[in-house]
């Protein structure tokens, strides 16, 4: 299978649970949810006033749950992925690291949502260097997240390299850092248009906040 280079363009999202990482375009895909096959079957989303729209529910992937929507994805659990995201050992001129990433997903993937984990030359986790809002504290890792990531689709099981994530830069990068580490914990997979998000995967426990250097297993 051939091999792709590109230039990530991501957002850049200060911590795990933070809201930034909910664009437009993330807001857009949830509408087109609303308006998916009609062979798709119906969950009635709870509401105080019994007026709500109804979700649909998506054909998850194999070995996950849920509805497929942005703020409901479909829940995996354990060690299943649906892209694999490596650093290469290498950073470009300008001091940035590189990355390699294969996808394991069953449909092309156009959103993605990447944990950077940073270690030491004793294997141990450094935080990143992005201040918890509100502590002196510091975040585990680094994240970022966007829609067309790949500047286009990249389809099930191809394998790409590229320079490096726009959000991962070299100052992004902890002192003392000799290894890196990532990690996909959320796609988002396009629709038949290959320009929208139609439905999102999740997996959260690939991306906890102590995390062995090698993931995990």
């Amino acid at each position: 299978m051939p091999i792709r280079r590109w230039s990530f363009v991501l957002i850049a999202v200060s911590g795990w649970g933070c809201s930034k990482d909910t664009p437009a375009v993330a807001e857009a895909a949830a509408s087109a949810v609303a308006s998916a096959a009609p062979s798709a079957s119906v969950v009635t989303a709870p509401s105080a006033s019994g007026s709500a729209a109804p979700e649909v529910a998506h054909d998850c992937p194999t070995g996950s749950t849920g509805i497929g929507s942005f703020g409901k994805p479909c829940e995996a659990k354990g060690t299943v992925r649906m892209l694999e995201v490596a650093w290469n050992g290498k950073y470009d001129p300008n001091g940035n690291p590189s990355f390699k990433v294969a996808s394991k997903a069953p449909k092309g993937i156009l959103y993605g949502r990447v944990a950077v984990f940073f270690y030491d030359k004793a294997g141990q986790q450094i935080d990143s260097k992005e201040p918890i809002e509100g502590s002196d504290k510091t975040h585990a890792f680094h994240v970022c997240s966007g829609n067309n990531i790949f500047a286009g689709v990249l389809g099930a099981g191809e394998k790409a390299t590229y320079t490096n994530f726009s959000c991962v830069k070299k100052k992004d990068v902890p002192d003392g850092t000799v290894a890196i580490e990532a990690e996909a914990p959320m796609v988002g997979f396009a629709d038949a248009s290959g320009k929208k998000t139609d439905f999102y995967w999740r997996n959260a426990d690939l991306a906890p906040e102590a995390r062995p250097k090698g993931g995990v297993k």
